[in-house]
């Protein structure tokens, strides 16, 4: 059975390498900001294991705080080894009870080097699965092209309207504004 627990410091260390081989550079935080961000509450790591055997599975970094009631899914892997055994799934569920009395979950499906798009397919289809929307946005991510989903709990499912707020304010709280403006282009995309 798959336990999550919210990670510290260490975990933040011992799981940034997987964090790297699963995620392109140009869309990957800082540690060192996700650090800071861990101190002030502002970012969750959430590590996931089997509860037999304590040995960690899979994270996720949730950037938890918003003035809107909302959290961004940032992160979510599975470690290598241990993937296409349904650990996936049980992990969303344990995520989605985690901020159950949230307004939303919103996600980032950014996708780099993906000629046919199988893969954004894929998780898009992932995410759907588990009642995540599409929310039209326009901004770029590591200047790829973001596919921006929600998961209404209590809030509405359009977010378009407020999409560039939410979003501003997620990133806000983690980076400078010099980082900011370097990550993310909120001009819109045509």
């Amino acid at each position: 059975m798959l336990t999550m627990r919210i990670g510290g410091h260490r975990d933040l260390e011992r799981l940034y390498p997987a964090m790297e081989m699963d995620f392109d550079r140009r869309e990957l935080l800082p540690k060192l900001a996700i650090h800071k961000a861990m101190l002030r509450g502002d970012q969750e790591l959430l590590v996931f294991y089997d509860d037999q055997s304590e040995i960690t599975v899979g994270y996720a970094l949730v950037m938890a705080r918003s003035v809107y009631g909302y959290v961004l899914l940032k992160y979510f892997g599975i470690l290598q080894w241990f993937r296409e055994q349904g650990l996936g799934v049980q992990a969303m569920r344990l995520v989605n009870k985690r901020y159950a009395a949230r307004q939303g979950i919103l996600a980032e499906l950014t996708v780099f080097d993906d000629a046919e798009g199988d893969y954004l397919r894929k998780l898009r289809r992932f995410f759907a699965r588990f009642g995540y929307v599409d929310v039209k946005s326009d901004y770029r991510l590591g200047g790829a092209k973001v596919d921006l989903m929600a998961k209404p709990l209590k809030g509405s499912a359009d977010l378009a309207p407020i999409a560039h707020r939410l979003i501003r304010d997620f990133y806000s709280r983690v980076l400078r504004p010099a980082g900011f403006e370097k990550m993310i282009d909120m001009k819109a995309v045509e």
